[in-house]
């Protein structure tokens, strides 16, 4: 890596430069608990000369032909693919993520670039026909200008890639701002996109800091669109922010993912499923399954086999590739913490782990144990309160119909799980699910579909069509030719 992510860590208008900011913020390893680096905090004037960068590059950009650009795109993805070990390297250290869970990320980012490069060609509008005589309406996609990304912790590449790739294949130019915790991983890849991909100055551009930066690019007059991951709070101060320019914004927010396991659910199976989700990342993913609820017929043998299974989660240095690692920060780990004590003052009982580890892998970093809760009600905090973190109570219920209602009892509608073998449950139990996207009897998305949040969890959608139109709005023109 050439550039020194604590001296020059803005990218604007194609070149690396210095912050003007004394304002330093700690990169931390959550393993050792060490800060290997401090990244300064962009200044007001340096989002704004981002913005402005990107502003003035976007006429020609769009002029450019679409297969063009798309194969810019492809060159990111090709460059994903040549770097997965170094990048996994930087992410493991910053994030904290288990070593195959890194790798993973950088993969499926190449995957995210391939597929919405594709769409170069696929950028469709409609012809329809006219109300007068010799006249025809063509309906034109075209870009909205200057997109600014704002992307979590959790998954800084994937996010990162996710929101750049649709942004600038459809004509769009990007500033994009990571996560203060974990901004070296994206600051990597923009050095080797900077070295090897011929990107026009202005296209993209990087301005590290904190949650001033957030705001200033979301208050910038330069900004045609926000598109940001994270919490829903920072989502609603977007909204409120961006309201004043009535600028286009697009949110992926909190989630509080219910799983239902049905009397005729492959136990095996939906403990599995469970864990796996409940485990990656050390439960901080939006996505991940926040609550269970278990048919009273089978709740008995899911609790005892589903307990066994977290208590069987191997955890230790991200590095040497466990099942689980530490969580990302001390204030995540405090707050997954007092989660777990306050579900127990509620009445929960901790069936595994619990606050602490007793046989923690070092004696420095953020660890957690993987949690099951028992004995918990449907009115209980913990089953409407996000905890981005591996815990997982567990509610008994008397029918599919009680399950369902308790899972749209919340004010999220990311993501929801279904283990059943009876096809007619399946398909009524997702219809009546209030949840932007419902896996049945598995886990895990693809490019091709569309990942959405209802209610409280955002606004927007990414991936697939309907990822990457959102970056385009609709210009009607109207021919007469008479």
């Amino acid at each position: 890596m050439t550039v020194d992510p604590g001296k020059t860590p803005l990218y604007i208008d194609g070149e690396w430069h210095a912050s003007d900011s004394d304002d330093r913020i700690p990169v931390v390893d959550p393993t050792t608990e060490e800060a290997f680096v401090s990244v300064p905090s962009a200044t007001e004037a340096e989002v704004h000369r981002a913005t402005a960068a990107a502003r003035a590059a976007q006429p020609e950009w769009e002029r450019r032909p679409a297969k063009e650009r798309g194969d810019l795109v492809r060159e990111i993805a090709d460059l994903l693919e040549d770097n997965v070990e170094s990048l996994a390297d930087t992410l493991v250290r910053e994030q904290g993520k288990t070593r195959s869970v890194a790798e993973y990320e950088i993969e499926a980012s190449a995957d995210i670039a391939r597929y919405m490069s594709e769409w170069d060609r696929r950028i469709e509008g409609d012809v329809v026909p006219g109300s007068e005589p010799r006249q025809s309406i063509n309906l034109l996609r075209k870009p909205y200008g200057v997109v600014a990304g704002i992307i979590p912790w959790n998954f800084p590449v994937s996010v990162f890639v996710r929101k750049l790739a649709p942004a600038i294949v459809t004509g769009n130019t990007t500033v994009i701002k990571p996560s203060e915790l974990t901004p070296v991983t994206t600051l990597e890849l923009m050095d080797l996109i900077h070295k090897e991909v011929n990107l026009p100055s202005g296209v993209l551009n990087i301005v590290p800091g904190g949650g001033a930066v957030g705001a200033g690019l979301v208050s910038d007059d330069e900004v045609d669109y926000v598109t940001m991951t994270g919490n829903v709070d920072t989502g609603k101060a977007i909204m409120r922010n961006a309201a004043d320019d009535l600028t286009r914004v697009s949110l992926e927010l909190g989630g509080k993912a219910p799983a239902i396991v049905a009397a005729d659910a492959d136990i095996e199976t939906a403990v599995e499923n469970i864990v796996a989700s409940r485990t990656i990342n050390a439960g901080q993913v939006c996505t991940c399954v926040e609550r269970i609820y278990v048919h009273e017929d089978v709740r008995e043998e899911f609790e005892e086999r589903f307990t066994e299974a977290m208590r069987a989660v191997e955890i230790g240095d991200p590095r040497d590739d466990p099942d689980m690692g530490p969580q990302v920060s001390a204030n995540e780990l405090e707050k997954t913490n007092n989660a777990i004590r306050h579900a127990v003052e509620q009445g929960a009982t901790v069936a595994a782990g619990g606050a602490g580890v007793d046989e923690a892998p070092a004696e420095t970093g953020f660890w957690i144990q993987p949690t099951v809760l028992t004995d918990v009600d449907q009115d209980m905090d913990v089953i409407h309160e996000e905890v981005f973190g591996p815990v997982a109570p567990v509610v008994e219920v008397a029918s599919v119909d009680q399950a369902v209602e308790f899972a749209n009892d919340s004010r999220y509608g990311l993501s929801s799980y279904v283990f059943t073998e009876s096809y007619r449950d399946a398909m009524r139990i997702a219809e009546d699910l209030e949840f932007g996207e419902t896996f049945i009897n598995g886990s895990g998305g693809a490019q091709q579909g569309h990942h959405i949040g209802w209610n409280e969890s955002g606004i927007g959608g990414e991936d697939g069509k309907y990822g990457a139109m959102k970056y385009t709005q609709i210009k009607s023109v109207y021919h007469n030719f008479d």
